[in-house]
């Protein structure tokens, strides 16, 4: 059978769309084709999953070179020098960004990483770009693992298995002589299924990443899940952005009681009804499916500052089981592909998880390891209703006498709670800085570096050795909470001090001042 639109298919008698006419390949029959489109997947949605996921990279690499002085260089909060002596030799030779703290480095390193992300997305060689791509991201995440979130945890599952998804078959980079067969077979291969090793373990983690997330709502021990929640966990989420504030209107306190617990049913059910309606090839169902569940992580982007990368990358996951077009003059089958390389690495990563999450104890669990960054496999976020909000204040005294806020670099300090036209809990400083309060525990020299770069960051920004009444001294890094009530409602904010932190004394500060004016003085005589 030929491919494209010129040729036709030659007659059969009774043509069925289950026959394989795939050269190597067995025939799928009437009793087995259904598992196999169940965890199969077809070369356009595979090829839309490649673009997608490297769009979605490519954004999360660009946003990344801002927190490369903060997080990852030794100038930052976790210089090589704090890092290293406390991480096995596996964590060495896995994390590139450890051989140096140069943010030069630091620079070019992830402009390889965008490199490879491109290659991803044109399908040029794409094997290789994702393996890369994940390798990198692993020896990224390695790097600062303070920083590791939950969007994180998809680049990295997403990146493994497209290590060994046929990607690359359609809708990528071909040498112009290749142009014209590359168009026949894009023509001819749009309805044929593909069954491998990868597709059969994303699809299953993405059965899993839902069943981890439904189930750790429906098992909350608040029930903030459920209809008779004092204050549902949507009523308690919807309230960060001006969006959410127009969802809560539109829906009532009573419609967002009501939607709650549907949020859970459609997270535990949406894979499983996505698999069962595979195995029927029921497409317009499997297409309804994947558009619940893509709008609900919509919701999530609008209602819920700084989570559109994660909710766009949950979607990107859901492509795999877009299903395949059909039509005259294309293969209608099933390709399958199986090798024991494949297989055998698949394997002992899903094994490791499983080893990780079930039998591991707390010193393989440490950060120390690699193993809590390359394993890791829960995804229960947003489990419990919010109970409270939070965002930081960091008054700090200057050289001056002047009382600035260090954390929102602001000359005024503001106690109410933050948001543009909604009440919200995003921070002054959003991004990767997200994690830094969360890091108040830290002592010794760790904890030093840490709230020292806060010193030295303003200090740089507002060039203190020209005006050094600038000069940060010291300041208080506080807490703010408010208990969320119902309807929108939030109680009295109150502060709870996190740390206090000296950044000069007077004596250095005159010490400071001597020096400048020593260095004034000669550029004058010169």
């Amino acid at each position: 059978m030929s491919g494209g639109g010129t040729n036709k298919e030659p007659q059969r008698q009774k043509p069925t769309p289950h026959d394989d006419d795939c050269d190597g390949n067995t025939t799928t029959t009437n009793s087995d084709y259904g598992w196999k489109y169940a965890l199969g997947s077809n070369y356009r949605a595979l090829a839309i999953y490649r673009i997608v996921l490297a769009s979605l990279l490519i954004s999360e690499l660009v946003l990344r070179f801002r927190f490369l002085h903060p997080f990852y260089s030794d100038d930052g909060t976790l210089p090589l020098s704090i890092l290293l002596p406390k991480v096995d030799a596996t964590y060495h030779v896995l994390c590139v960004h450890c051989l140096s703290g140069d943010l030069l480095f630091q620079r070019v390193l992830l402009s390889v990483q965008v490199a490879l992300a491109v290659a991803l997305l044109v399908g040029y060689k794409t094997r290789t770009a994702a393996f890369g791509s994940w390798l990198l991201y692993l020896s990224l995440t390695l790097r600062n693992t303070w920083l590791n979130f939950i969007l994180d945890r998809y680049f990295h599952y997403l990146l493994f298995y497209a290590v060994f998804l046929p990607t690359g078959e359609i809708y990528a980079w071909k040498p112009s002589s290749e142009e014209e067969e590359e168009t026949k077979k894009r023509e001819s291969t749009l309805g044929e299924c593909v069954l491998t090793p990868a597709t059969v373990a994303l699809k299953l983690q993405v059965l899993w990443i839902y069943l981890d997330a439904g189930g750790g709502k429906w098992m909350d021990p608040l029930g903030g899940w459920t209809l008779s929640a004092p204050i549902p966990a949507l009523d308690s989420y919807a309230r960060h952005t001006i969006g959410a504030r127009y969802l809560y209107a539109a829906l009532t306190p009573a419609g967002l009681r009501l939607l709650t617990p549907v949020v859970v049913y459609v997270e535990m059910l949406s894979p499983v009804l996505a698999l069962l309606f595979s195995y029927y090839r029921r497409r317009t169902a499997v297409t309804a499916v994947i558009i619940s569940i893509c709008s609900l992580h919509l919701g999530i982007a609008v209602t819920i500052r700084n989570t559109f990368l994660l909710s766009s990358v949950a979607c990107a996951a859901w492509f795999v089981f877009l299903p395949s077009e059909e039509g005259e003059g294309r293969r209608r089958g099933t390709r399958v592909t199986f090798s024991a390389g494949e297989v055998l690495t698949i394997f002992c990563f899903i094994s490791g998880s499983v080893w990780f999450e079930t039998m591991s104890d707390d010193c393989q669990q440490s950060v120390k390891h690699v193993w809590s960054t390359l394993l890791h496999n829960r995804w229960n976020v947003f489990v419990g209703s919010e109970e409270y909000v939070t965002w930081e204040i960091a008054p700090g005294r200057l050289a001056d006498g002047q009382i600035v806020d260090v954390w929102s670099k602001s000359d005024t300090i503001h106690w109410d709670m933050p948001g543009a036209g909604a009440p919200c809990t995003s921070t002054a400083r959003a991004g990767r800085w997200r994690s830094f309060p969360y890091l108040a525990e830290l002592e010794g020299e760790e904890g030093d570096v840490l709230w020292n770069y806060l010193c030295k960051q303003w200090d740089e920004e507002h060039n203190v050795g020209r005006y050094p009444g600038r000069k940060l001294l010291r300041f208080n890094f506080f807490m703010m909470q408010a208990d969320v009530l119902p309807e929108m409602g939030f109680s009295r904010s109150r502060k709870r001090l996190i740390h206090s932190h000296v950044c000069a004394e007077e004596e250095d500060l005159e010490e400071h001042n001597i020096a400048e004016k020593v260095k004034d003085d000669r550029a004058d005589e010169l």
